[in-house]
């Protein structure tokens, strides 16, 4: 591969420019990467302070059974020095269709080079012929590990973890079953979801998060939808007709869809919004058209729709078998629900893939992370329903911090100044980065929240 690469860009260079030309085929960087087995580059950008390239590299479909057939998972390697740390980032699900550079907060306070991996069975990271039975926690903590194994074949520094949301608790979970691959984990609004139908805690959340104004409008904008069902749900039919959306494939019909989007609305509301967008809820004598945009702008009528739900389907598949997922009782909907057992993770699946719980993986995981994990930072945003319930962090050089005030996109920079320096300070130590070495380099690269463009979902 590497001299097909070599070869086809050298005849290129050659007629643009021998000194090019000279350089393509003397490039040491890639020819560390070409000599990794399995290892192979997609395509390259160049920039003033990094070198940014999209990767693939070749992973059994099953660890337990590597000559069972394989897949190529998609990769994206942020470089900036040979010395540098190395921050291995997931978000849990997929990569951009078309990926660019980008960098997770760690990355951008140590001034680290930055491996991102897409999960696997998001698409295009899925075998031609999948068994979804090798979707689970361990697989996807192996096929970490082998990068992660690949990769200090080129790089010698240390190696921190991190993720958001589902990418957090990837993290958690790669560190579980490999504690020794990295240095430390920033896990970010990371769900423990330990016992999944002992889910009081967010049923708590949402009876004190904000204001008891606040929460009662919230609560009056679900009620009220619900009793005008007869007339938004033909809304939202004809918009799904409007726009090519179907509803048979996943969740089932339009009036099924409707309820999960209005039960989805308040979660969501919190999820992505702070108390200062307390004002912009409607109040239960706004009209049709008013409750019908709200509900779409803070939930999404097209979400729940075979259209957007197949990309999701890794996800809703970990949440049923292993993950778990919120179980809400909406004691103040009683009486206007069609369908008492929709808030679950099967119902946005197809019906093939739906599956029974197994709760042990969580459990364990949760035992591990409380009493003998090492290394680990978990931060939490104040007014995240994904907070609700937390991973409890061992004595173990681990610490939990919660930024005041804060939604699902808290990180490190949203905590109060004391907790931020002291977060900042271990993330250094772990990384091997002195406490008094000036602040890395401004370079020109987004920051990346590994939580994506996503709606409702951890």
């Amino acid at each position: 591969m590497r001299s097909r690469i070599v070869a086809v860009l050298v005849s290129l260079l050659t007629v643009l420019s021998p000194t090019a030309a000279a350089h393509a085929a003397d490039d040491p960087l890639l020819d560390r990467l070409a000599a990794v087995p399995g290892l192979s580059v997609v395509s390259e950008t160049q920039a003033s302070g990094y070198r940014f390239f999209v990767l693939t590299y070749r992973q059994p479909a099953d660890h337990r059974r590597p000559g069972a057939g394989a897949f190529e998972q998609r990769l994206t390697l942020l470089h900036r020095s040979d010395d540098a740390p190395v921050v291995l980032a997931t978000s849990g699900y997929g990569l951009p269709a078309n990926p660019r550079p980008a960098q997770t907060e760690p990355t951008a306070l140590l001034g680290a080079n930055q491996i991102s991996v897409e999960h696997r069975f998001f698409t295009p990271s899925r075998p031609a012929a999948a068994d979804w039975s090798d979707l689970d926690i361990w697989q996807e903590a192996t096929d970490e590990h082998r990068i992660v194994t690949a990769f200090k074949t080129l790089y010698s520094g240390r190696w921190i973890q991190t993720g958001a949301s589902k990418g957090g608790m990837t993290s958690v979970y790669h560190r579980r079953f490999y504690p020794g691959d990295v240095d430390g984990v920033v896990a970010y609004v990371a769900p423990d979801d330990v016992v999944n139908p002992a889910d009081r805690a967010y049923d708590r959340f949402f009876d004190t998060v904000g204001t008891p104004e606040c929460r009662a409008a919230l609560d009056d904008v679900q009620r009220e939808a619900l009793r005008r069902r007869d007339r938004l749900v033909p809304r939202l039919a004809a918009d799904a007709a409007a726009q090519g959306w179907t509803f048979d494939r996943t969740i089932g019909t339009a009036d099924r869809s409707f309820e999960m989007t209005v039960l989805d609305a308040v979660w969501a509301f919190w999820q992505y919004s702070t108390v200062a967008d307390c004002a912009t809820v409607p109040a239960a004598t706004a009209t049709d058209d008013q409750l019908y945009g709200w509900v779409d702008t803070v939930a999404g009528w097209s979400f729940y729709t075979d259209q957007a739900l197949e990309y999701y389907w890794p996800y809703y598949y970990q949440a049923a078998t292993q993950l778990g997922w919120p179980s809400l009782r909406f004691e103040h909907l009683r009486g206007l629900r069609a369908y008492p057992g929709l808030y679950t993770a099967n119902s946005s699946l197809p019906a093939e893939l739906r599956r029974r719980h197994n709760p042990v993986p969580m459990i364990d995981v949760d035992l591990w992370v409380r009493t003998a994990a090492p290394r680990m930072l978990f931060i939490y945003g104040e007014n995240d329903p994904w907070g609700a319930e937390r991973f409890t962090p061992s004595k173990r050089d681990s610490a939990l911090y919660v930024a005041p005030g804060a939604n699902h996109g808290a990180n490190i920079s949203k905590l109060n100044a004391q907790d931020a320096a002291q977060a900042t300070a271990t993330l250094r130590r772990w990384a091997g980065v002195p406490a008094a070495l000036a602040a890395p380099a401004a370079v020109d690269l987004p920051l990346d929240d590994m939580l994506g463009d996503r709606r409702r979902i951890g």
